[in-house]
């Protein structure tokens, strides 16, 4: 599903989302990754939600985003606390919802240049 076209200059925005590949900008990606509103755009070492820790949401905050937004997959599943515990402590905003939800509001939230970064789980359907 094509979401919206590339307008914002500096500002990564996601082009595209099917269920095995997100393109951020030209580039697709095949995996899990952490989409900044701004910078590189990185692999996200998690394969599956069950695979979650708290140090996969500690290394979005060296981001200094404002709210993260997690894309569990292929459907919305909630993070527990423990696990978002970085996060909270430092009075970011955190929201879950299933990836192809989690690209959506990522890019309207970008394209009004908040400091948002997307957390997305790429499961591969069966």
């Amino acid at each position: 599903m094509k979401f919206q076209p590339e307008t914002a200059v500096g500002v990564n925005i996601i082009g595209r989302h099917d269920h095995d590949r997100i393109v951020v900008g030209a580039q697709a990606f095949a995996h899990s990754l952490i989409v900044p509103w701004m910078g590189e755009v990185r692999r996200w070492d998690v394969d599956h939600f069950q695979g979650l820790s708290a140090l996969h949401f500690e290394q979005l905050v060296s981001l200094q985003p404002e709210l993260v937004l997690l894309g569990s997959g292929l459907r919305q599943r909630l993070a527990p606390p423990v696990l978002v515990r970085a996060l909270i402590e430092r009075g970011i905003g955190f929201e879950a919802m299933d990836t192809a939800a989690a690209c959506r509001t990522y890019n309207v939230l970008a394209s009004e240049r908040r400091k948002v970064v997307a957390a997305l789980i790429l499961e591969i359907a069966a």
